[in-house]
């Protein structure tokens, strides 16, 4: 008998430290916060504050290439002068940048 009782004791493995095992999921979550979500984030502040500083006269480009020019801003959305005979009716939050004034004359 005090032969069985001393093979248990020897055989019973050493319990693990849980915070090493937590370790890998924090790692890959910092990664992930580093890598992608952080960025993302600050991308999207950018385009927000530059979608709330449009004004009048701002010469834009917007989702699908267009260029145009703001004549008229309403709310969530922009009127622009593709040219002197055409003018669209957009969301703001399609332009994606906005250019430097005398662009579209140079274009």
């Amino acid at each position: 008998m005090l032969m069985l009782s001393s093979v248990l004791a020897t055989a019973a493995p050493a319990q693990p430290n849980s915070f090493l095992s937590v370790l890998p999921m924090i790692a890959i979550f910092a990664i992930f916060y580093f890598l992608i979500i952080r960025p993302q984030s600050k991308r999207a502040k950018e385009h927000r504050t530059m979608v709330n500083a449009l004004t009048v006269d701002n010469e834009v480009v917007f989702a699908g290439g267009l260029v145009g020019r703001i004549k008229k801003i309403d709310g969530d959305y922009a009127l622009i002068a593709l040219n002197n005979n055409t003018d669209i009716k957009i969301q703001r939050a399609s332009v994606m940048s906005v250019l430097p004034k005398g662009t579209i004359d140079n274009i």
